[in-house]
């Protein structure tokens, strides 16, 4: 039984890494290509019809941004719900009791019923009245569920587990309210790690002002301080996680790890929300441009996609904890698969496995950032070629659908590579190498995508931003569209493009997806691994 649960969570990663590699290239190949040939040669907006890749873009936000998205949460939902699932069935006081078996799969449901309390209470508690307030409201819902979910997650503790049980003969008695604190610590800590993201992307606070004010003299000392931001904004994500992990695996071991990832994504209903808000906000933006509405239309739009773009990367941040708290909930489903007692770093083929697993994310995102150049590359030769005749006295319809094809055809070749990293790098090591190695290139995996995805993410949010500060007249009216400082903004948030919306969110799939077949095939490794878990041909 457990084995079919565990392909399950394979397949909806399988179909997160289409989503969020392949939507990510398809959207910002668009995006990009678009920002180069309309914004920097002819001076157009963003969103003007005359513009061949105006289509591909607007269709880009909702392949990355929502079904991306929806792809990457799905996959995290059913991993954590597998790995808590293998965990539970692996405890002698556990399995045997149906409540307590379907525990981990209550308060994933519950989060359904809790989301939807969540957004009738919002509409009294935080009113939108006027445009400022949006954002405010945005952010509430977050609040509103984590709090509505923390006394539904403390009963069904309560209800489903024994007061006293053992996850194994080795552990201490664990008692059901150890398994409510790792729920609520990882309901918290995403809570935490949101509004830290909040802090490092939104024009409100003092990090992505900074930038703004060193676009004044350049586009590279915006870029160092954009760099700097992404890296200083770890610290505190790192830290909850830590937290977490250290909490929840002293009072339940590696079962408390897989409830604390549950319990992040307790609230994966208002995430997925306020994530699918901002391509919305902002697709009707490009429609009111397109059809030339009045400015009071536009001015409106730009507000919603102002604050969408600030919760779209606090569901970035979301996904991001969530994923790291997965995977490792993934490796310890696999060592428990695969019979692994310990994992010692002195070990030369652990060791070995780590500094592979920790260059796999580097090598990942390298890749997805080249494809994105190869294609961006592609549509702005297209674009380049259709605007003499668009922009000149023939006046030329665009052809949107030859941009369209051209981010498909890109984002499934360019997918080839960085997806067979992902799937082909955990069964070399496992089969090839042991079971030791195998586990050694988990965690070196997890350990480097997390860092890594934190930081790409907040950095191209805080560029993106910084330009709209810039544009909404933040360092005052010399600086406006048209500036030498927005023109520095503008190179900033091309750069960063790649960074938020392809490379930093799709290394959630490197973290995840490794550590998923592992476990799917964690039998098959360690019966290919010799009595102290090397490769089966060293003997």
């Amino acid at each position: 039984m457990f084995e079919a649960i565990a392909g399950y969570g394979l397949g909806g990663s399988s179909v997160a890494l289409f989503g969020r590699v392949g939507g990510g290239i398809y959207t910002k190949a668009a995006d990009v290509g678009a920002d180069l040939s309309g914004k920097n040669d002819y001076g157009l907006e963003e969103d003007d019809y005359r513009n061949p890749a105006c289509i591909a873009d607007n269709v880009g936000d909702n392949v990355g941004d929502i079904a991306g998205m929806g792809a990457d949460l799905f996959g995290s939902f059913a991993e954590a719900t597998c790995a808590a699932l293998v965990l539970a069935a692996a405890c002698p006081d556990l399995k045997d009791s149906w409540a307590s078996l379907m525990y981990p799969l209550l308060i994933t449901s519950t989060g359904i019923v809790v989301g939807i309390i969540t957004l009738l209470v919002q509409s009294v508690m935080f009113p939108v009245k006027e445009p400022a307030s949006v954002e405010k409201a945005l952010k509430g819902i977050l609040v509103i569920s984590t709090v509505l979910m923390t006394p539904v997650a403390i009963l069904l503790s309560k209800w489903c587990l024994p007061e006293v049980f053992k996850m194994d003969e080795k552990l201490t008695e664990v008692k059901w309210w150890y398994c409510a604190i790792s729920i609520l610590l990882g309901l918290w800590s995403g809570l935490v790690i949101g509004y830290v993201t909040e802090y490092y992307t939104s024009s409100t606070y003092m990090p992505v002002r900074e930038i703004a004010e060193t676009q004044k003299q350049s586009a590279a000392t915006g870029i160092i301080y954009g760099l700097a931001l992404g890296y200083l904004s770890c610290i505190v994500p790192v830290l909850c996680l830590g937290v977490t992990i250290l909490c929840a695996h002293s009072l339940c071991g590696m079962f408390g790890v897989a409830l604390g990832a549950l319990g992040m994504l307790g609230t994966m209903t208002m995430g997925l929300t306020i994530d699918a808000y901002g391509p919305i906000s902002d697709n009707a933006g490009g429609i009111a441009e397109m059809a030339h509405l009045p400015e009071t239309v536009r001015e409106l739009t730009d507000c919603l996609d102002a604050a969408g773009n600030t919760t779209a990367a606090i569901g970035k941040g979301f996904a991001i904890g969530s994923a790291a708290l997965v995977s490792l909930a993934l490796f310890g489903a696999f060592c428990v698969r695969a019979h692994i007692t310990h994992v010692d770093i002195l070990n030369p083929w652990v060791f070995t496995g780590l500094l592979f697993g920790a260059m796999m994310p580097y090598a990942f995102a390298a890749w997805t950032m080249k494809s994105v150049g190869k294609a961006a590359d592609e549509m702005y030769q297209e674009c380049m070629r259709q605007f003499p005749k668009i922009m000149g006295p023939e006046q030329m319809a665009p052809d949107y659908e030859r941009c369209i094809r051209i981010s498909t055809e890109a984002s499934l070749r360019e997918m080839l590579a960085p997806g067979a990293l992902v799937i082909l790098s955990p069964l070399v090591a496992g089969f090839g190498f042991g079971k030791n190695a195998c586990a050694g290139l988990l965690s070196g995996a997890l350990v480097s995508s997390v860092q890594l995805a934190i930081s790409m993410s907040n950095t191209g949010g805080a560029w993106d931003n910084s330009k709209k500060y810039i544009s909404a007249g933040g360092l005052g009216k010399g600086f406006l569209k048209g500036s030498e400082a927005h023109k520095n903004s503008v190179t900033g948030d091309t750069v960063g493009d790649p960074l938020k919306d392809t490379s930093g969110p799709a290394l959630n799939i490197v973290m995840k997806l490794t550590a998923i077949i592992s476990l799917v095939f964690g039998s098959a490794i360690a019966n290919y691994s010799n009595e102290e878990g090397g490769p089966f041909w060293l003997n």
